[in-house]
């Protein structure tokens, strides 16, 4: 884990922790939640449900990985309805977790990054009508997973509100140990 906490902190996430894997458990609520596509996304983009597997699926792909590192961006906001505060700081968050994920992949391959939102890899996706452009480096979010994001951090030992004015994103890391550099 202490290659994947140095490149966290080399891409300058506010904050970083273990993720507490008993908390990591799919729930069916948080799933169904995506269903009510308040972000636009449901069976509209490959990494999103329901084209990324059922909740089912996504407890057995997270009962593979031994541990995992929850990362986080947050940043102070003018008030709480400052959307153009909000926006560079998903921007913030989204271009940091790519290049963090994609670092992951090399320095633990096999591993499962979980992004914290919709994959925008591409400009448009490509879904339903054709397949993914970009499987291997598509990015599903957390909740697409099924994960109770605040609880995931807070039994993490992370805070998810760090209080008013502040806004937090959060994203993780699945990984094998044993598995970094090639080591088995």
């Amino acid at each position: 884990m202490t290659d994947l906490i140095s490149l966290a902190r080399q891409n300058e996430f506010t904050h970083v922790a273990p993720v507490d894997l008993s908390a990591a458990v799919p729930l069916a609520e948080v799933r169904d939640m995506c269903t009510a596509d308040r972000c636009g996304c449901f069976g509209k983009n490959w990494a999103c449900p329901p084209h990324c597997g059922t909740v089912e699926q996504a407890a057995r792909r997270l009962a593979q990985y031994h541990a995992g590192l929850l990362v986080q961006t947050t940043g102070a906001l003018a008030d709480p309805f400052d959307y153009d505060g909000m926006t560079a700081l998903s921007r913030l968050h989204r271009r940091r977790f790519l290049n963090f994920a994609r670092q992951a992949r090399l320095v633990s391959p096999g591993c499962l990054p979980l992004s914290a939102g919709p994959c925008t890899l591409c400009a448009r996706c490509t879904c339903p009508d054709k397949p993914c452009r970009r499987p291997r480096q598509r990015l599903s979010s957390m909740e697409a997973y099924g994960l109770f994001v605040s609880d995931v951090c807070i039994r993490s030992g992370l805070s998810y509100n760090y209080g008013p004015n502040t806004l937090t994103y959060t994203a993780c890391v699945f990984y094998k140990k044993g598995l970094q550099n090639g080591i088995i």
